[in-house]
């Protein structure tokens, strides 16, 4: 085997290049994937502007993707050459403790593929069995390539115990924020507000479960907040943005006993929180992290969700340089990006 791998890689800020690679040989637990679908996520877009808070540049980027294995390693047995997959991009040590009680999201030595090279804005990834996951027939490789964005979601509703009748806001109308929403909605919030300054997200929102929206640019958030709950405030909130006003507006509109759930990058690692009202209310505030068996379920509902209805362009992979432009843009209203592979 003597693989050409083409691979993107942020070098510096806003600068991307192309790295070249050989694959000549396998593990024998990993694969060889070739990409299909690979969407740009958040995360991308921290790399990209050189402030993500757990990357060093220069850094391979990629990791919402789907593909069809090509190659495999002499021990791997659940797969074949040929079959549709997607990829959980996490890496865990396998061997610490909270690994042995099945909390691999909590492994001290936790990375992901594209932070050890293999970003999946490339030819082909080498990832290892036990991070795949098959495609149904009835799953896309567009869908295939948002199942890891759909698994957070999953994970952070699942960390925030929404349950019937739960009230829900949601800050950040984002492609996380939207997928929030839409898992509450199945669970059966009773009252899901999702709060953004962009009316063109907001829309998506309502066409994603969200009951009421409110445009924090044209109207007062608190005053809208305080009229929707009778001045008590909410069970849940979601903070899908990452930065300070966001964070106190999730705890400030919480009812006591409320709870917190913080899911947006924050590029300022030092903030500030409304300690006096989280005391006195006994809010809880929590973070969550990308997902722990949370993939399985994603591929389950993805299709009940639409999740392919986030997508709103698409690019070959060498014009990754456009699309990135397209994200950052925000007349361009993007919402989610999603790159086919490489031209022969």
């Amino acid at each position: 085997m003597n693989l050409q791998n083409r691979i993107f890689c942020v070098c510096a800020p806003g600068k991307l290049d192309i790295l070249t690679s050989s694959i000549t040989s396998l593990l024998p637990q990993q694969v060889v994937v070739e990409v299909k679908n690979s969407a740009i996520c958040g995360s991308d877009v921290h790399i990209f502007k050189g402030k993500h808070p757990s990357c060093s540049l220069p850094v391979t980027i990629g990791h919402e993707f789907s593909g069809i294995i090509i190659e495999k390693g002499a021990f791997v047995q659940g797969f074949q050459i040929g079959d549709r997959v997607t990829v959980e991009p996490s890496i865990a040590c396998g061997r610490c403790a909270r690994c042995l009680q099945g909390e691999y999201n909590y492994c001290k030595d936790l990375t992901f593929t594209y932070r050890v090279g293999h970003g999946s804005m490339a030819d082909f990834v080498v990832v290892d069995e036990r991070n795949l996951y098959l495609l149904p027939p009835d799953v896309s490789f567009t869908t295939g390539a948002l199942i890891e964005p759909l698994a957070v979601a999953i994970h952070a509703v699942r960390k925030a115990d929404i349950q019937m009748a739960k009230s829900v806001v949601v800050i950040g109308a984002g492609p996380i924020g939207l997928l929030i929403t839409a898992i509450c909605k199945e669970k059966g919030a009773s009252s899901l507000v999702v709060v953004d300054h962009n009316q063109y997200r907001l829309d998506f929102a309502k066409n994603f479960g969200a009951d009421h929206t409110i445009n924090s640019r044209t109207e007062n958030a608190r005053e809208q907040i305080l009229m929707l709950t009778n001045g008590e405030g909410f069970d849940r909130s979601f903070e899908c943005v990452g930065c300070q006003e966001t964070l106190e507006n999730s705890i400030e509109w919480l009812r006591p006993g409320g709870i917190s759930t913080v899911v947006g990058i924050f590029e300022d690692q030092r903030v500030s929180v409304p300690i006096t009202h989280l005391v006195s209310r006994e809010i809880k505030v929590q973070g969550t992290q990308g997902y722990c068996w949370d993939f399985p379920v994603a591929l389950q509902i993805c299709n009940k969700i639409k999740i392919e209805r986030l997508v709103t362009h698409k690019f070959a992979m060498e014009n990754l340089d456009q699309a990135f432009q397209t994200v950052l843009e925000r007349n361009k209203c993007a919402m989610k990006v999603v790159l086919s592979s490489f031209s022969s």
